[in-house]
């Protein structure tokens, strides 16, 4: 059977899980990603085409110099749930349609990798053929957070919060890769679930 579509794999997991290194890993050795968070980032950058919705959404009190202040947005968001699913709900339809371009365009591939740490949450995962989800104990997660991030204990714990708990997460996924060890040993985790998912797609 020829299959006439690439095999999806989601990747995600809570915030500072060390999925980056993973996804980092996974495009060196030859894989495409389709990376929703460098997709985000791009519709807020100067003039990007999710910075009206925002300023209209949120005031100027999250811009600074007609640029989008990601600092006193994250500080909006991430203490107000209602805010966060304003701002969930006017961003998930524009990143999805741009994954679903760059999907599109790499419609030869045997496999494509969605790098998305809210597939749950925005219910993406039914866009997968299975999911990888990455996962750490959350004082892993926290450390991380305050040393990445420069974030206080309350800050790092409040993003922690605003996402599905990572243990749900790893009951619905396919597999899961802890990254508790160093990060060659996470990411050759990584590489064996992609060479063996690109060996079923091949054979298909």
């Amino acid at each position: 059977m020829i299959r006439s579509k690439p095999y999806m794999i989601g990747l995600t997991g809570g915030i500072a899980s060390g999925k980056s290194n993973l996804s980092n890993a996974l495009r060196q050795a030859g894989a495409v990603v389709i990376d929703a968070d460098k997709i985000s980032h791009e519709l807020t950058m100067v003039d990007g085409a999710a910075l009206p919705a925002l300023r209209e959404a949120f005031g100027e009190a999250v811009f600074r110099h007609g640029a989008l202040d990601r600092v006193a947005l994250g500080n909006l968001v991430f203490s107000d749930r209602a805010q966060l699913d304003k701002l969930n709900a006017l961003m998930y339809p524009l990143i999805l349609a741009e994954m679903e371009r760059q999907i599109d365009d790499n419609a030869d591939q045997a496999v494509l990798i969605l790098d998305v740490p809210l597939l749950y949450e925005a219910g993406w995962d039914s866009l997968c053929d299975e999911v990888w989800c990455v996962w750490a104990p959350k004082v892993v997660q926290v450390r991380r957070l305050i040393k990445r991030n420069g974030l206080s204990l309350r800050q790092a714990l409040d993003r922690i919060k605003s996402q599905m708990p990572t243990r749900k997460k790893a009951r619905r996924a396919t597999h899961v890769i802890n990254t508790t060890g160093t990060r060659q040993e996470s990411a050759r985790k990584a590489l064996i679930l992609w060479r063996d998912a690109l060996r079923r797609a091949q054979r298909d």
